[in-house]
């Protein structure tokens, strides 16, 4: 319940309108922590009209938190004290001019303990981004690097599964344990077509007539 409060205040924090602290509903559902954190930064970004400014924030956070080893150790050092980790980020986005959204984002983070989670918040608030702008999000797991004629016919093939008013937003990821093939999920399909995956399904079988 505590939780939840916190992420009501998130958005109405934000909020200038006492009209309007009903929560956004986001055009995909996210679960878990992650995913109640994102949709509460969805529904105060989306009050004060600031959708595209605050993932261009995050992205932007994100790249530094990935490349800048100190500023990941100081976010995911948990011998630092929450207090300081909020002023510290409230600082920064000050500094660097984020919107109110996401400034406030990483404060509440910081001041409950879950900046170890916020890698995950802000995927998760891609995603949600994807699906407002009508992108059905699609991951390939391959083997090997695609090459750019693999990628684009495969983002051609995809395009099929998906609605005419609908684009395709692909992430390649690399995953030498596969062996070969790929493992491709759209939107809520997955589909197993890696040669891992037929190693295990041939085991099994010879395990199971043995």
């Amino acid at each position: 319940m505590a939780c939840a409060n916190k992420l009501g205040v998130l958005a109405r924090n934000i909020s200038s309108s006492a009209v309007l602290n009903q929560l956004v509903k986001p055009p995909v559902q996210v679960f878990g922590i992650e995913g109640r954190y994102a949709c509460a930064l969805f529904s105060a970004a989306s009050k004060t009209k600031a959708l595209d400014a605050v993932e261009k924030d995050l992205t932007s956070f994100q790249s530094q938190f990935k490349q800048d080893p100190k500023l990941r150790d100081f976010i995911l050092n948990p011998t630092i004290k929450r207090s300081l980790k909020a002023a510290a980020l409230k600082d920064v986005a000050a500094k660097v001019k984020f919107n109110p959204a996401t400034g406030f984002l990483l404060e509440t983070l910081a001041e409950n303990g879950r900046l170890n989670r916020l890698d995950n918040v802000i995927n998760a608030y891609k995603l949600i981004m994807s699906a407002n702008r009508g992108e059905v999000v699609c991951e390939v797991i391959t083997a090997k690097p695609l090459e750019g004629a693999q990628r684009k016919e495969l983002e051609a093939q995809l395009k099929k599964f998906v609605g005419s008013n609908e684009s395709i937003h692909l992430t390649a990821k690399v995953d030498p344990l596969i062996i070969g093939g790929m493992i491709v999920s759209i939107g809520d399909r997955y589909v197993d077509m890696s040669v891992a995956s037929k190693i295990k399904k041939y085991t099994d079988l010879i395990s199971t007539a043995v």
